[in-house]
């Protein structure tokens, strides 16, 4: 049972960072300010992944921590990115 759930994890660590691969060509390229922003959302939301996966697969809470301030400092700057796109301004 264990080496199946090594290789469950196994499997997420690639998917994700297969998944944080397209999304950085997506904010590399992306037509629009509006794209990049989604790409960019969408990265963060993949690192947080990624560090709750490496925290299942190592054991360490460490990695939970991480993943609870990547969420936070995700939100917050999409949050200002958003806003600025629609006002120009992020402070009013």
């Amino acid at each position: 049972m264990a080496t199946l759930l090594s290789l469950a994890i196994g499997f997420t660590l690639l998917c994700i960072i297969l998944a944080m691969l397209l999304c950085t060509i997506r904010l590399l390229l992306g037509p629009a300010a509006q794209d990049r922003v989604l790409a960019l959302d969408t990265l963060w939301m993949c690192a947080m992944l990624l560090s709750l996966a490496l925290g299942l697969r190592y054991g360490s809470l460490i990695y939970f921590e991480a993943a609870m301030l990547i969420a936070l400092t995700g939100f917050v700057s999409t949050i200002a990115l958003a806003k600025f796109l629609m006002r120009g301004e992020v402070v009013e």
